[in-house]
């Protein structure tokens, strides 16, 4: 029998969704049987829909060498650290991801991604040990693709995590605010809606019109920061603010309205891509999170309340902006 305290980072989860968590390589089938015969708290059986309180006690009826197959090897090699930091307290961590870098892992790249990174981190600095958590690891709540650089926000405690998850679900408390360099000339602010699906085998959105039946809303706002041009083509830089988080939904819906981003290979333009390469030396867009702001977040977030976190661009995104716009340090002109 194994016994396992319900702490602050386990309370308010279901009770099957704990266990599928705590015995990461359990089938369903095996979860759901173990809630009817090898699980209970507090001495007595809880139905699988059960929410764990602080302070319960969870006894496990599996063998050693039981819970050795069904939990996940955590033993990993350490990672090197390539993001910078740049907020951290006891509820939150927010750091500066460089492009190149997968947010989590996929099918080709399953250790040294920015999760695994920040977890060795946090534990190098004494802020999270692994065999104290029976299912809790610190986790981004925002996820940027591969080549966009910039903030991700990191929930450091289960708590914290469940309130700025549905905060990003429900689109409350937190503006985020992107920075690119897109083709044409943006004259004025841009209100795009739209909605989208996605190719899972291509990694693809296609943009439809707002509304479309069995497809999920995207709306941005842009607005201009400087008009420059590349070779005698005119190029913008924007600021871009989501209000949705959707994959690829800044890069589709600037396509769609003309203005893809310079040396977007998926969905930009092929002869400002190859004259981006040829001139500055790009190969992918210019997209990085720059500024992350806070507002009506309850307790234990309401100190963050009015606050903003900024992080400049890459040295290549600066070095384009001085190329094209004549600004430099992340400058903007109207």
């Amino acid at each position: 029998m194994i016994i396992i305290p319900i702490g602050e980072n386990e309370a308010g989860r279901r009770l099957d969704r704990f266990l599928r968590k705590y015995l990461e390589k359990a089938p369903l089938s095996f979860i759901y049987r173990a809630v009817r015969k090898d699980v209970k708290v507090n001495g007595a059986r809880k139905p699988a829909e059960y929410v764990l309180q602080a302070g319960d006690q969870l006894a496990l009826y599996l063998s050693d060498e039981e819970l050795a197959r069904l939990r996940r090897d955590r033993k990993r090699g350490r990672t090197h650290k390539t993001f910078r930091v740049i907020y951290e307290d006891e509820n939150v961590l927010i750091v500066n991801k460089p492009a190149g870098l997968l947010t989590h892992g996929n099918g080709q790249e399953r250790r040294d991604h920015l999760a695994n990174q920040v977890v060795d981190y946090l534990i190098e600095e004494g802020a999270y040990d692994p065999r104290r958590q029976s299912s809790f690891s610190p986790a981004p709540v925002n996820r940027l693709d591969r080549n966009t650089s910039g903030l991700v926000l990191f929930a450091l405690n289960y708590p914290v995590q469940r309130l700025l998850n549905e905060r990003i679900r429900s689109r409350q408390g937190i503006g985020k605010y992107y920075r690119t360099i897109c083709l044409g000339r943006v004259e004025a602010p841009l209100d795009l809606v739209s909605s989208m699906t996605k190719d899972e085998t291509r990694n693809q959105v296609t943009e439809h019109a707002a509304g479309t039946e069995g497809a999920r809303l995207m709306r941005t706002e842009v607005r201009p920061l400087a008009a420059g041009a590349l070779d005698r083509m005119p190029v913008s830089l924007c600021q871009v603010q989501i209000d949705t988080g959707r994959t690829h939904q800044i890069r589709v819906q600037m396509a769609g309205a003309g203005h893809p981003l310079l040396g977007d290979p998926k969905y930009g333009d092929p002869a400002a891509n190859r004259l981006a390469r040829e001139e500055l030396g790009l190969t992918v867009q210019l997209l990085h999170a720059e500024t992350l702001r806070f507002r009506d977040l309850p307790t234990p977030l309401a100190y963050l309340n009015g606050r903003s976190f900024t992080a400049q661009p890459p040295v290549r995104f600066q070095a384009a902006e001085e190329a094209l716009f004549g600004l430099s340090g992340g400058q903007t002109r109207r």
